[in-house]
């Protein structure tokens, strides 16, 4: 595998080690693209946060 590869694994094995933090990310990065374009794709942010959010294994966190 490379090297994005490795760290993409990297990152999911650290948000699953520390979730309540990975989650905090996420919900910053929903909530800023949010803002940035007037909730106009709000749907897809939620959609994706939700897809992150099983990533790491955090499933009993709606999306905003």
């Amino acid at each position: 595998m490379g090297k994005l590869g490795d760290m993409a694994n990297k990152a999911k094995e650290m948000a699953r080690s520390h979730p309540d933090q990975a989650d905090k990310g996420v919900e910053r990065a929903e909530r800023m693209v949010d803002e940035r374009t007037g909730d106009k794709y709000d749907s897809q942010t939620d959609k994706a946060a939700d897809a992150v959010r099983r990533s790491y294994g955090d499933k009993d966190k709606p999306a905003h």
